[in-house]
């Protein structure tokens, strides 16, 4: 036992202690050392069973050496652990800190909560991982220890997932900027200006609230020959969204969804009538800013369609459920509306409103779904779950939400990773691939779980949100010129009122489109969607997302080279 806690690792098991009265018992107890923060023992927690468990062992004193007379081994530091008799050892939780003395200590009063708490049974798989890798420490050879050691510091960490962004590029300063403006919760540095009061955009998010559309809703018989012909390619990952945003006078999310909604039926899963349906993406769409270049209804449309496009795959549609799929679509229309066209740093820089009701964290993610309830539920006439029963409607509630929140970016590695390390995407028979994957270590997954499936569908929504780079590259282009032009409205506001600049690179006068696009792509596009193309297979996606990246990497080659013959050029000259 204790040479387990000087190692600080928890020990169960059977002690035999000597009673006053002579007698020797065995008694079932554990010891748990408790870690402070300077990765010292500061405490040991110990444990026993009830009397009515307590084995008396009879008159056998001269095989056994009581606790009260043993030799115990001093801690690191000189920390003694506590001599005296079976019930104040075993019966105790102390400040060992204060147990300095060589003589003994004084008696401290016992926390039985704490006691209680470190005796329970209820353990998190990744305690049991911890423990099982200090087991292995035993007896193996002392080389591996201290990699062992390092290993536990980083299941420790409470950010298994996030990448080193140090590492990314450490001689690339537009790569270390870019994932650190869309990583971060906050900006460590401030302009010298200091912290902005609140103001501008920030404060004015919230304050629209739209009300359901008047007159009769739109419908696709009512819309034009264009855009039927248009809608009709809507199961092509080819179909242009933007050519729908012009010839609909920016209304693509209603017809694309009203035409996507009919397929998968989603109105006939809610018991809504189509007016009702109609009514409410007309309300959706509303809510997106048109003054937006990037996050407006058109992207809401894009992500709609990639990602009924992937719930068409075969894999999907063998792996989710009615439920599933109608929560995947409305998440995807609702996934960004009343976005304000400026990041959650921004907003958590700018004291705004939004950042202070979620205290930072996933500011417009958890906005999106709020708004996007708060509006459906005002009005029965756009109300799509008022027919739903309520255990269906919290179920889809649920799936809703957990979609939106995945799109948040700070956990894009958590989500893709977890994906990959719980869903093995190896390819399987097709007589298994409705119902399993096998799994590299031997076993079987079971895709049907709730759990599994909860990850295929945040892979669903964030690869439909990135899927840009993905394009024909007509449309990936003017979407990289979008997001720039977002960013860089950003920018420009970031310094006029002297907030932190979140991404120094995306300034109108020196960004260079093609090298974030590149940039953007190796860090979040490239591994993300090889994983999602093992499971989904979407071959047609990687082959544009290839020749894609070979377009920018030759356009920033030619900037670098004209920056280069500037610079030669200046120099001759002066």
């Amino acid at each position: 036992m204790f040479a387990h806690v000087k190692k600080a690792k928890a020990w169960e098991g059977r002690c035999c202690v000597k009673k006053k009265s002579g007698d020797i018992i065995r008694v079932r107890c554990s010891a748990t050392p408790v870690i402070d923060q300077d990765r010292r023992i500061g405490q040991v927690v110990y444990t026993y069973a009830p009397h009515s468990e307590v084995e008396v062992l009879g008159d056998i004193q001269n095989s056994v050496t009581s606790l009260k007379d043993a030799d115990l081994p001093p801690l690191p530091n000189d920390i003694y652990y506590r001599r005296g008799s079976v019930r104040s050892l075993i019966n105790y939780t102390g400040d060992l800190r204060s147990m300095r003395s060589e003589g003994g200590v004084r008696a401290i009063s016992r926390r039985p909560s704490m006691a209680r708490i470190h005796s329970m049974t209820i353990e998190a798989p990744i305690t049991k991982v911890v423990n099982m890798i200090y087991m292995a420490q035993d007896n193996c050879p002392n080389t591996v220890i201290p990699i062992l050691d390092k290993v536990i510091d980083i299941l420790r960490s409470s950010e298994l997932y996030s990448p080193f962004t140090e590492n990314v590029s450490e001689q690339d300063e537009m790569s270390s900027e870019y994932v650190e403006g869309l990583m971060s919760r906050t900006m460590r540095k401030h302009s010298q200006q200091g912290l902005a009061s609140p103001g501008g955009v920030g404060t004015a998010v919230n304050a629209r609230y739209p009300l359901p559309p008047s007159g009769p809703p739109m419908s696709l018989t009512t819309a034009s020959p264009d855009i039927r012909v248009l809608i009709e390619k809507d199961q092509t990952w080819d179909i242009d969204v933007l050519e729908l945003e012009r010839i609909s006078n920016k209304r693509p999310l209603l017809y694309l969804g009203l035409k996507i909604f009919s397929r998968l039926g989603v109105g006939e899963y809610l018991h809504c009538s189509e007016r009702v349906l109609q009514t409410w993406l007309q309300l959706i769409e509303q809510g997106y800013h048109s003054t937006n270049s990037y996050h407006n209804s058109t992207h809401a449309a894009d992500v709609l369609q990639a990602t009924a496009y992937f719930l068409s795959r075969d894999r999907l549609k063998d792996t989710l459920t009615k439920q599933d799929q109608v929560g995947s679509v409305i998440a995807a229309a609702i996934h960004d509306v009343d976005h304000p066209g400026r990041t959650n740093v921004f907003l958590a820089n700018a004291q705004a409103p939004l950042a202070l009701c979620y205290n930072d964290r996933a500011i417009l993610e958890n906005h999106h779904a709020a708004h996007a309830f708060r509006v459906t539920l005002a009005d029965d006439s756009c109300n799509i779950f008022k027919n739903l029963p309520m255990d269906e409607y919290k179920q889809l509630r649920e799936i809703i939400v957990d979609m939106v929140l995945a799109t948040e970016m700070t956990k894009h590695f958590e989500h893709v990773n977890k994906f990959v390390t719980s869903i093995n995407t190896s390819r399987v028979t097709d007589d298994d691939r409705s119902s399993v994957l096998s799994s590299h270590l031997g076993h079987e997954v079971d895709l049907m779980s709730s759990e599994n499936r909860a990850l295929v569908k945040r892979m669903i929504i964030k690869c439909a949100d990135i899927a840009n780079p993905c394009r024909p590259l007509a449309l990936c282009k003017e979407w990289a010129n979008r997001i720039a032009e977002e960013y860089f409205r950003q920018t420009t506001e970031e310094k006029e009122r002297g907030l932190p600049v979140v991404m120094p690179v995306f300034d109108r006068n020196t960004c260079n489109i093609p090298k974030s696009q590149t940039t953007f792509m190796d860090i979040f596009i490239m591994n993300t969607f090889d994983a999602w193309d093992n499971f989904a297979d979407v071959g047609e996606l990687m082959e544009n997302l290839q020749a894609n990246y070979d377009y920018w990497q030759s356009e920033a080659a030619l900037i670098a080279r004209k920056a280069g013959e500037q610079r030669a050029e200046s120099l001759h000259s002066s």
